[in-house]
């Protein structure tokens, strides 16, 4: 079957893979010069099952609310006159209760889980390079209250499957020597040792270069001008570089997939929420993180990626820009410098920031809707690095007419 991926993103590419393994004729297409350029390209690295928590919950309604007056908060709200944010943002208010929390929070560890699996599968048969690091992670707490209150949480991943350690600030400085020098400024925390972390723009380039090897075609600097349909089947996309036909069509293109449906009559509940990230070089006298994690009061999250420390933070429901300053950062800077003071060299920073293309539910959008021959595969929100390798083997399943390994309960198109 002639299959056309649209996005070359780390679920795009990794989906790539597994329908040329299929025996596939597979051509990937996106509108950046390489793969991962986007969302994928500077994120928090982390592969992190133990932390698959659905974002939205009882409690960040108020941290929205304060966000309007206060940019100190981990989740910022910045009104627009943008319709499509309203309407997005009242579901995710729906989904802000302890029910439905509980339900979309097991929902993403279940594919987090089992994405996990397959990845380190692919890396095991490849040996692809990604700056990758096993070892666990560590999700840390500040005070007594907010770690009595982060281990009560995580007993819904560990009722699931999950492998924790309730950790004492010596314990953590066992695991991680880095922390040694932090640890009057923790009160203790929750070691996932199954978790891992890893370079996503890095694995994605080399996947599609594997995939290349195999025959796959990639069409970079190419955009999307539209997608024409008759009755229930796509019949072709037309982009920059002429009309593109193919048997069946793969929806990879993270936040602007709604875009790209539209014309269809098709409304995906996507929407972009903002994350920032700094990366920092390693010199000889710094005293780095051996593995990743967490600051949970400050939810700024952690990893070494070879020479390199990725740091990250903040969701900010903004619209599609990716503009950003030097105060967006501070926050995060300092959270890291409290735990990591000689961690990196700080006075290189790289900034960045980039869109997460979020459902209401915090779950991806996977298989068909209306038309027989347009699988979705987007909507990873922030767990797209984790999630890939299982909905890259999700959507290979449904177009090879198999059952998934894993129930599609909440995965669908919705």
């Amino acid at each position: 079957m002639k299959i056309l991926v649209l996005g070359s993103g780390i679920a795009g590419v990794t989906a790539a893979w597994r329908l040329l393994q299929d025996g596939h004729e597979v051509t990937v297409v996106d509108r950046q010069p390489e793969p991962a350029q986007e969302t994928s390209y500077a994120n928090a690295g982390l592969v992190a099952p133990g932390h698959s928590f659905a974002w939205a919950s009882p409690k960040v309604p108020k941290i929205l609310l304060k966000s309007l007056w206060r940019n100190d908060q981990a989740f910022r709200f910045r009104l627009r006159p943008d319709p499509r944010m309203w309407a997005w943002s009242l579901r995710f208010l729906r989904q802000c209760t302890a029910e439905r929390a509980r339900i979309n929070t097991l929902r993403k560890h279940a594919l987090c889980l089992y994405s996990q699996r397959l990845f380190r599968e692919l890396v095991d048969e490849t040996g692809i390079d990604y700056d990758g690091r096993i070892g666990g992670l560590l999700y840390m707490y500040r005070t007594a209250d907010t770690l009595e209150r982060g281990i009560a949480n995580m007993r819904i991943l560990a009722d699931d499957g999950q492998e924790q350690e309730i950790a004492n600030p010596d314990r953590i400085a066992e695991i991680d020597p880095a922390l040694a020098s932090a640890r009057d400024k923790i009160a203790g925390g929750i070691y996932c040792p199954t978790d891992e972390s890893g370079d996503a723009r890095l694995f994605s380039a080399n996947l599609a270069a594997l995939c290349r090897s195999r025959g796959a075609e990639f069409h970079f600097d190419t955009t999307i001008d539209a997608m024409v349909a008759n009755g229930d089947r796509v019949q072709k996309v037309v982009s920059s570089r002429g009309e593109m036909r193919a048997d069946m069509y793969v929806l990879s293109l993270g936040c602007y997939s709604p875009h790209a449906v539209r014309a269809l009559g098709v409304n995906l509940p996507i929407y972009p929420i903002k994350g920032y990230s700094v990366t920092l070089p390693i010199g000889p006298g710094n005293i780095a993180p051996t593995i990743g994690g967490v600051d949970e009061d400050n939810l700024v999250a952690y990893c070494r990626m070879g020479d390199r420390i990725r740091i990250t933070a903040t969701a900010e429901f903004a619209g599609y820009s990716t503009s950003h300053r030097p105060s967006d950062y501070v926050k995060m800077l300092s959270s890291a410098k409290d735990l990591f003071p000689s961690g990196g060299d700080y006075d290189k920073l790289e900034y960045w920031a980039g869109l997460r293309p979020m459902t209401p539910e915090g779950t991806p959008i996977l298989g068909f809707g209306q038309h027989r021959n347009l699988c979705y595969n987007t909507g990873h929100g922030h767990m797209g690095w984790t999630m890939a390798c299982g909905t890259a083997a999700i959507v290979a399943d449904l177009i090879g007419s198999r059952t998934p390994e894993l129930p599609l309960d909440g995965l669908t198109l919705r």
